[in-house]
């Protein structure tokens, strides 16, 4: 079950982080994450506290979590969506994390399933989401789901690392 973190997730979702980014510092990023920098506690921290951090767990471990949200960074303005709409119609998907311990598992297509769905019941007409260029993984699983490729930008992710990040979005028919 996907549900909305609490605080005793934080931990957990901290854990889940600090795997992913030691995994990634001895193997090669995929995500371009930086540990100590993004994301941190404070990411899950201020998610959970805004009720936008959802968590699933399996078998009492937590197996993954993303923040979803309407908060378009600056580098969202500077593509040209197919697809217009006001802010509070939008549903943005962040920091989705799958710890290296859970993946493999069709977790990162049922998250984003559930932000798709999530973003129909509340009313939303798009889904947007943006990955780094190089995370081939993730540009493969938002496509084979029906996310349409929208730009690219150069930005300075958390203001201080420097990558080409891709955005995607899809066009949902709100229930």
């Amino acid at each position: 079950m996907i549900r909305l973190a609490n605080s005793g997730d934080i931990d957990a979702v901290t854990k889940s982080y600090e795997e992913l980014l030691t995994y990634e510092e001895s193997c090669g990023t995929s995500c371009n994450w930086q540990k100590g920098v993004y994301p941190t506690r404070e990411t899950a921290v201020k998610g959970c506290a805004a009720q936008t951090l959802y968590v699933k767990y399996e078998n009492e471990v937590l197996c993954a979590s993303m923040i979803l949200n309407h908060d378009q960074p600056e580098a969202y303005q500077t593509i040209d969506w197919l697809y217009p709409a006001p802010p509070d119609k939008v549903l943005v998907l962040h920091t989705l994390c799958i710890p290296p311990s859970s993946a493999g598992k069709g977790l990162g297509k049922e998250m984003t399933r559930f932000a798709l769905d999530l973003a129909k019941k509340t009313g939303c007409t798009v889904m947007r989401l943006d990955t780094w260029a190089e995370n081939r993984r993730a540009a493969g699983l938002y496509q084979s789901l029906g996310f349409r490729f929208a730009g690219s930008a150069e930005v300075m992710h958390q203001g201080v690392i420097p990558e080409e990040m891709i955005f995607f979005e899809y066009r949902l028919d709100p229930r």
